[in-house]
């Protein structure tokens, strides 16, 4: 049984640590003879994208080892489906030099510091290529170009002493953006003097700093240092062999790739490439037989299935993975959301706490199950999210947190039916709005309520909790844990009280009990019932005072010495609330 690697992105390294492996290397091929100069995959986080890459480099690459000899990397691809591809694909493997580039790392709070970490990953490759210096091939000014950006580092931390003020740090800076806007094309025309063919270039998850630069405030620079890099590396590059771009999101041609005609773009709405991110259905049964959980099918596919690229249906690997790894040492266990552990959800997140009352209403469609219907456009920016709400429809569908049920044409509109995806995403969805409804709950003043609660006003009670559930999204109310936990919540904090849930009181245990600090004050007692419609909520009412007769809760408080009990029963249908005092 082999290993079961939980994070590598690196294809060499799952080989030589014996990881199991999801054959993709039919991906080669595919860019082969099915690519464009550059090709742009866009798909979801986590979904084998910079593992993609290092296949790719790992296959094309004319990689040379430490004292300067060829690498053969043909080990890495034996028993895998791309050896059986006849000699015109195998014939390019270890033949191009390879620039591979990952932007995920741009996190940084402004421009400055996430510019630098770009830098160091450009000056990184560099470094790796660093034996052009010792070549003959490359002429002397063109090693001297090299040397300054491999040495940048230096360079820089020289600079950056003598700077006198500002406007002068801001001109130094300004002059070595414009510097590694083409660092990858001097790269690459080294390279291909050194060996005598174009090179490769693979980018990953450019997109990256283009998000956390929409979010932190400095999208505009960061759009327009990317759109320099792209344009010389990409457009401008004569000796460009051929591109594989990945990201989560398509950013419009206007807004980065200028000019690049020469793109083709592969959404998960093509059907091109649609098998070689994340697992399809096949794989994913055989991976469960592999490590003998293949009892769990059902589950896994509530949970992680339901993605369409294209025509091809695939589960979320990462989860998947997760899964496996999880219940070969606890086959009991519970599925869980892993994947909205590791990607960023700001977009559900301004999604949910900025919701019209329509996208409320979408939204309790979508988390019950139902469909909902939206144009959809892949020329959009970062800037255009909430220019209207079909746009932030379109950016959850492109980044995995919709999944297409069907489409139509209209007028040269694309018109998708999209619900979400499984289990697992709809928790997403569910989490995001628990956070945004408890931090509307820890801002409220609920003098209001505690006031009512103690002059034994059962209606201004029910008005007060009634008027924050209004503020909630319906389908989210439908468990009576949500409701319990809700008021738990709102009485927390109750002046001169301590508060207790399921507590032993008489012969059972009632939903919340709040116990004075001082004895001559009377104990609070709640019991909660949940109801499907608004005309069984008084029923809802006596149940929950004979519940309280029959278990004889006050009884059981009042034993422990307290002077008395006030009873309060409490009923919830979606929205709507009632209470009742016994």
């Amino acid at each position: 049984m082999k290993k079961i690697g939980i994070g590598y992105e690196n294809y060499k390294r799952i080989i030589d640590d014996g990881c199991y492996y999801v054959d993709k290397t039919l991906l080669i091929r595919d860019v082969v003879e099915k690519g464009g100069i550059v090709t742009l995959f866009t798909r979801p986080r986590r979904f084998g994208k910079t593992l993609a890459l290092s296949m790719l480099r790992t296959f094309f690459e004319a990689e040379l080892d430490n004292d300067g000899k060829p690498v053969d990397n043909r080990r890495y691809f034996d028993g895998m489906k791309i050896m059986g591809c006849g000699e015109g694909i195998l014939s390019k493997m270890g033949q191009y030099p390879v620039i591979k580039l990952s932007l995920k790392s741009a996190k940084q709070p402004d421009f400055y510091a996430a510019f630098l970490k770009l830098r160091e990953e450009i000056i990184w490759e560099f470094t790796r290529h660093s034996y052009v210096l010792l070549s003959e091939k490359v002429p002397e000014n063109q090693k001297a170009v090299f040397r300054a950006l491999y040495n940048a580092n230096i360079e820089w931390e020289e600079k950056s002493k003598h700077f006198r003020d500002s406007k002068e740090a801001a001109e130094g800076f300004e002059k070595e953006v414009a510097r590694f806007s083409t660092a990858v094309k001097t790269l690459s025309e080294c390279l291909k003097l050194h060996y005598g063919r174009n090179v490769v270039i693979l980018l990953d998850e450019y997109d990256v700093p283009l998000e956390n630069a929409y979010y932190a405030g400095f999208y505009q620079e960061m759009v327009g240092f990317i759109r320099s890099l792209f344009e010389s590396a990409l457009k401008t590059n004569d000796a460009l062999e051929f591109a594989v771009v990945t990201g989560c999101l398509r950013i419009s041609k206007e807004s980065i790739f200028t000019g690049l005609n020469h793109l083709e773009i592969c959404s998960v709405r093509d059907n091109a490439f649609g098998e070689y991110f994340g697992f399809t259905p096949d794989e994913t049964m055989q991976m469960l037989r592999d490590y003998g959980v293949s009892e769990k099918e059902e589950e896994v596919r509530a949970w992680y299935d339901g993605y369409l690229f294209g025509d091809a249906e695939v589960y979320n690997p990462w989860s998947v993975i997760k899964y496996v790894k999880v219940h070969l040492y606890n086959p009991d266990a519970f599925p869980e959301p892993y994947w909205s552990n590791t990607s960023s959800n700001s977009i559900i997140k301004d999604l949910v706490e900025h919701a019209s009352e329509e996208q409320k209403d979408e939204l309790n469609i979508l988390i019950g199950g139902g469909v909902i219907e939206k144009r959809v456009h892949e020329d959009i920016t970062y800037d255009d999210i909430y220019q209207s709400e079909d746009n932030l429809w379109n950016f959850l569908f492109f980044t995995g947190y919709m999944r297409k049920v069907s489409e139509r044409f209209e007028v040269n509109e694309t018109w998708l039916t999209m619900r979400i995806p499984n289990e697992e995403i709809r928790y997403v969805y569910m989490d995001q709005i628990r956070r945004w409804f408890n931090g509307i709950i820890k801002q409220s003043d609920r003098t209001a309520l505690y006031d009512a609660v103690r002059r034994r006003d059962a209606d201004g009670v029910a008005d007060y909790i009634s008027g924050l559930l209004e503020q909630a999204i319906s389908t989210f109310d439908s468990g009576e844990s949500f409701y319990h936990g809700f008021l738990l919540s709102l009485l927390m904090g109750f002046p001169r009280y301590d508060v207790r849930s399921n507590r032993e009181a008489g012969d059972g245990r009632p939903d919340i009990i709040l116990y004075p600090h001082r004895p001559a004050d009377p104990a609070y007692l709640f019991e909660l019932k949940v109801r499907k419609a608004f005309n069984q909520m008084k029923g809802g009412i006596e149940e929950a005072f004979r519940q309280i007769r029959e278990k004889r809760y006050e009884e059981g408080v009042l034993s422990e010495g307290y002077a008395g009990v006030v009873s309060y029963g409490v009923c919830f249908c979606r929205k709507a609330c009632i209470a009742g005092l016994l």
